[in-house]
């Protein structure tokens, strides 16, 4: 066996030096093209959709054509294949498509920057794209394979467009955007580094402009609730997911504020803190910061400039920036004391969560107290941990955040926090001085893009009639293909008066279109759905095969995704079920989310010089050692560091695989695993029985938890024994055809070649038919244990004394709990703690430990 220099971080790994000691590789260079060849003419994933006996949907995430693909890529799309590989042994019908996510901004500056029309450009990288997972071997139905850049495509996310219209739950409305004023257009978070534009570096500006929305928030409450449905996401996606829509339940209290008509709103999930509320802080965008950095004068200008500095972008503050803001001039009123407190203006306020403006109690909020520590403002304890001792204000190092007692309350001081929060929510109410409130952290949903390459909205402003839907039978609205892409970076659907001209559906009057395209998020929010009915016309998809195949039964793809795209697929899902058109509310039943492969240190990145090509790797190596070097490099859903150096050990591992079984390929007859086992003639035979069974056990095991690295190292342990048995038996002439030792021999290289399969599934094809299999070794059913045989013969009994080990015997497995309860008795070791001592109970886990409770 080779030296792995980098083996898994988990599991046991196999001893370096054990296989033959010879070189040299298997062919892969002549068995790996013509099985993918045969793959595809049999069909082999392409399953029968309208009728599956047992169906299993596996899908990867959309990929983005952005050019060659490295193995850092190949991570997420080889988990994919293995999964689908291991359910199609299992006898499911298997359905593993793929397509391109293929409108977005990248295109468009390749158009900008290298003269390449976006189209041109994201066809070449689809093909490119394409040709790297053919390579790497994956298995999927290619003849289901779409683009959301195609006009039969993308005319549905029109037509979803227009039914959520026709819910209510789209709509156009103002809004802050990112504006550059030299390339004088809108840009998306993403194109704003360090507050400047990054085509031309100018300090970027906050304008309001009109945009269409997706009323996401109406679904808030069961986007939420539905995340205890999805007992196989992992419960970190969950967790982002609730943090994302961040429902609170609060009070929004009113605050008067001098030189204002109206009181000024601020949300609070604590209103049993209110009484501790020493200032109040607005975000840079409130309406309030806004007016009062109109009124003028050298305090009016103060804030305009700080509320222009800190209003640069429109995306959420960054929490490791300091803190910093400044006084406005302004008080308010504390509605509880009647007392006033200053209102600033600061940067770690967020104008889109609750009203933009809180009441800071730094005595128990931390962002607050920090603050107040900073620019000196007071801190006064309102909720005491111990009644007995109420810290004062300048004592503290740090808020208190928990539930306690009221204190220097009012009429609230002595009450448990919870109940004076409910009792001064109630007060307020009644009192008109306040509201009670649910708030969420999620926002609608902004899909308005002032880009050429993605759909256009379908929608048509007239003089006369307003705004007018693009009629459905008029679908798709075309993106227009001769167009100008200005340095700038404006979309250049403006200047297309073709495509802007056009006649009111209604009234037939002259009219103009909308320019702004979608979100791709929109594309991707949907197209599960599409891969069932690739080709229909007349409908986005057929809802029977959708109904039958869907929700997806396992879903891969980087945790970067964990938030957006996936809380927008299942909005999506859920309003299409509410139109009747689905039988189910979550897309996507299992999730798992494959961490980053790295090398030096950092994630592969073409900026960062240091990606590998899967081309050279698999011209070097073939496309089995690249799939099982890496899942082979740790588990999948953690970041893992590439060694160049240990691919080489992979190979070489493939290598002796391949001769171990070649150099018995005159076994003689049919497959003999599942079939009764040879008599157990020697320790040997039995030893070899016990890896074999135990191998396909872990495999499995390994598999169903997406432990691949660890069952690729099974794999290479069974192999080491398997090895060691062949030779020992050929040295001693004990391999005469028929004996018991030839059949457990054909029958472990059996297991390792279907074990493998998954993994390295074009040496395992090969290797099957030496075996004497017939037929693709992924029509053959998956390989069952004999929990007897994969057994050990023997555990190690943990043996307690009042919960603490006093000794550890060999026992025979499976013994009853009278035969367990003997042994440990006779332990001498066990004696001498239980001397002079009465034995009241006894508790036994079977073959693992007993427990002597004694008195």
């Amino acid at each position: 066996m080779p030296t792995f220099d980098h083996p898994p971080t988990a599991g046991p790994s196999p001893s370096p030096g054990e296989l033959a000691p010879q070189e040299g590789a298997y062919p892969f260079a002549e068995l790996e093209p013509r099985w993918r060849e045969r793959w595809e003419k049999d069909g082999l994933f392409r399953p029968a959709v309208a009728n599956p006996q047992r169906k299993f949907y596996s899908l990867n995430m959309f990929p983005y054509p952005s050019g060659t693909l490295h193995v850092g890529h190949g991570r997420n799309y080889i988990l994919g294949d293995v999964i689908a590989r291991y359910r199609l042994m299992h006898g499911d019908d298997v359905l593993c498509p793929m397509g391109w996510d293929a409108f977005g901004l990248p295109a468009e500056n390749a158009a900008i920057a290298h003269g390449i029309h976006p189209e041109k450009w994201t066809r070449d990288n689809i093909a490119a794209m394409k040709r790297q997972l053919k390579a790497w071997g994956l298995g999927y139905d290619w003849e289901r394979e779409f683009a959301s850049c195609d006009p039969e495509y993308y005319r549905w996310t029109q037509w979803l467009f227009l039914r959520l219209l026709d819910r209510g739950l789209a709509y156009r409305a103002a809004g802050p955007v990112n504006w550059c004023p030299s390339c004088n257009t809108v840009l998306a978070n993403e194109q704003v580094v360090n507050g400047a534009c990054e085509r031309c570096e100018t300090p970027v500006e906050t304008r309001e402009l009109d945009q269409w929305y997706f009323r996401i928030t109406a679904y808030a409450d069961r986007l939420l609730a539905d995340l205890d449905q999805l007992e196989r996401w992992p419960e970190r996606v969950r967790v982002m997911q609730r943090n994302w829509i961040g429902r609170s339940e609060g009070l929004e209290i009113h605050f008067p504020v001098e030189g204002e008509a109206a009181p000024l709103a601020c949300f609070t999930t604590r209103a049993d803190t209110l009484y501790g509320a020493t200032f109040i802080v607005l975000a840079p965008g409130h309406p309030l910061a806004r007016r009062l950095a109109a009124r003028g004068g050298a305090a009016g200008q103060a804030v305009a400039d700080f509320v222009a500095r800190y209003q640069a972008t429109v995306h959420r503050p960054d929490e490791q920036l300091p803190k910093e803001g400044l006084f406005t001039g302004v008080h308010a009123t504390n509605p509880a004391t009647g007392e006033p407190i200053p209102i600033w203006v600061a940067n770690y306020v967020l104008a889109t969560y609750g009203t933009g403006a809180i009441m800071a109690v730094p005595a128990h909020d931390q962002r607050d107290f920090e603050f107040a520590r900073l620019v000196g403002l007071p801190v006064k304890t309102v909720i005491a941990e111990d009644p007995a001792r109420i810290p004062a204000g300048k004592e503290l190092t740090q808020a208190y955040e928990g539930e306690g007692w009221m204190v220097a309350s009012g009429p609230y001081t002595g009450l448990k926090s919870e109940i004076g929060r409910e009792k001064l929510i109630a007060d307020f109410e009644a009192q008109k001085k306040g509201v009670h409130r649910v708030n969420y952290r999620l926002r609608d949903w902004l899909i308005s893009r002032q880009r050429y390459w993605g759909a256009p909205i379908p929608i048509i402003y007239c003089t006369g009639c307003g705004m007018v839907p693009v009629p459905e039978q008029d679908l798709p609205v075309l993106l227009p293909s001769d167009v100008r892409f200005k340095p700038t970076g404006e979309s250049p659907l403006k200047d297309v008066e073709s495509f802007i001209r056009v006649a009111c559906p209604r009234c037939g009057k002259p009219a103009r279109r909308e320019t702004d395209t979608m979100d791709t998020f929109v594309d991707s929010s949907w197209y599960y759905l599409r891969f069932l009915s690739p080709r229909d016309s007349g409908r986005p998809f057929d809802r029977a095969l959708v109904d039958r195949w869907l929700p997806v039964d396992q879903y891969i793809g980087g945790v970067e995704h964990a938030i957006l795209h996936l809380l927008y697929a299942r909005f999506i899902t859920k309003v299409l079920h509410d139109e009747g058109l689905l039988g189910f509310v979550e897309p996507f039943a299992a999730l798992f989310a494959q961490g980053m492969i790295c090398k030096g240190g950092a994630k592969m990145s073409k900026s960062k010089n240091n990606t590998v090509s899967p081309e050279s790797l698999i011209a070097q190596y073939g496309a089995d050692t690249a799939r099982l070097y890496t899942l082979f490099i740790g588990p999948p859903e953690k970041d893992a560091e590439w060694n160049d150096r240990a691919v080489e050990g992979t190979h070489r591992f493939l290598g002796r695989v391949w001769r171990l079984v070649n150099d018995r390929e005159q076994l003689p007859g049919e497959p003999v695993l599942g079939q009764p086992g040879p008599e157990e003639v020697g320790e040997a035979v039995r030893e070899l029985r016990r890896s074999t069974h135990r191998t396909i056990e872990r495999v499995t095991q390994d598999i169903d938890r997406f432990h691949f690295n660890t069952a690729v190292s099974a794999c290479m342990e069974h192999a080491n024994a398997t090895l060691a048995f062949a030779e020992s038996a050929k040295a001693g002439g004990a391999l005469a055809p028929g004996s018991p030792n030839v059949r457990a021999l054909k029958e472990a290289l059996e297991a390792l070649v279907l074990c493998l399969a998954p993994f390295a599934p074009h040496i395992a094809e090969e290797l099957w038919q030496r075996l004497g299999g017939t037929g693709s070794i992924f029509r053959h059913p998956w390989p069952q244990h004999d929990p007897a045989l994969a057994a050990a013969e023997t555990i190690t009994l943990v043996v307690q004394v009042n919960g603490k080990v006093r000794a550890r015997i060999p026992a025979a497995r499976g013994l009853d709990e009278a035969a367990v309860r003997e042994l440990a008795l006779g332990d001498r070791r066990i004696a001498a703690h239980l001397e002079g001592k009465k034995l009241n109970k006894v508790v036994v886990v079977p073959d693992r430990l007993v427990n002597l409770v004694v008195g």
